[in-house]
């Protein structure tokens, strides 16, 4: 069993990092780089960089907060928000990403997936899915940084994706995100049940025995964390101690 990824996510609006509840109410939190530079600093595993408003003004605007992350940061950058076709893919894999998270463009055009795959390898493409919850064990896509329902199934279209050829998924709970509540178990354990690529998730984690709830009834790869590290209310080192200390495989 691979060891969980402790992962960043900066939430980036017009170059101020952002966080907000349910991916609305959008506060500034600091500058990207600084704070990417910090959990690197402490040693996180991955950092995610999603622009808040990049599908919803068409564009990516993450190209040069890349390349100057890349210069100082030396563990896996990925990127979302806005990669709508081939060429945004090959930008930001040139300008330092290893990998490129899409969501809207997807839903779009699933084929996207599956081209993008093949050009690239699924190691760089990861289905970045948006889930609301709409009944008991039932949740929704959302496009648009949860703005926009989709009438697709949260399962299914995780089955879709990997059958597409991505990498693995990144799954955030809009209803949990940014509340610092704990994560969807129940969303996780849905999702989890039916794919086999390496799932991160994504909304919700308030303290470190969020981490191990999650850990107790679930095998998710990694988890994607906002506020708790951007108000400082856990540092990468004290998250590691505690899941070691509760015998967590986590990388050290």
């Amino acid at each position: 069993m691979n060891k969980l990824r402790i992962i960043a996510r900066v939430d980036v609006k017009n170059e101020f990092a952002i966080k907000g509840i349910h991916l609305e109410g959008l506060r500034k939190v600091g500058l990207p780089n600084q704070l990417a530079l910090n959990y690197y600093n402490q040693n996180i595993d991955e950092i995610i960089f999603m622009d808040a408003v990049a599908s919803y003004y068409d564009r990516n605007t993450l190209g040069d907060l890349t390349k100057a992350a890349c210069l100082d940061i030396f563990v896996p950058i990925t990127v979302g928000g806005g990669i709508r076709n081939i060429a945004d893919i090959k930008k930001a894999l040139k300008n330092g990403s290893d990998k490129v998270a899409i969501n809207t463009a997807a839903v779009k055009d699933p084929n996207f997936i599956n081209q993008a795959a093949k050009i690239f390898g699924s190691q760089c493409i990861v289905s970045s899915i948006e889930a609301k919850k709409i009944g008991i064990n039932k949740w929704e896509v959302y496009t648009d940084n949860g703005r926009e329902p989709t009438g697709i199934d949260v399962v299914l279209w995780a089955r879709k994706v990997q059958s597409l050829g991505a990498g693995e998924i990144l799954l955030t709970s809009i209803d949990k995100d940014g509340t610092k509540k704990g994560f969807d178990l129940d969303l996780c354990k849905a999702v989890e049940n039916e794919i086999s690529i390496p799932l991160i998730v994504s909304g919700g984690m308030g303290n470190n025995d969020h981490i191990i709830d999650l850990m107790k009834s679930t095998s998710v790869d990694g988890v994607a964390i906002g506020s708790v590290l951007h108000y400082e209310i856990e540092s990468v080192s004290k998250i590691k101690q505690h899941l070691v200390a509760n015998e967590c495989d986590v990388r050290i």
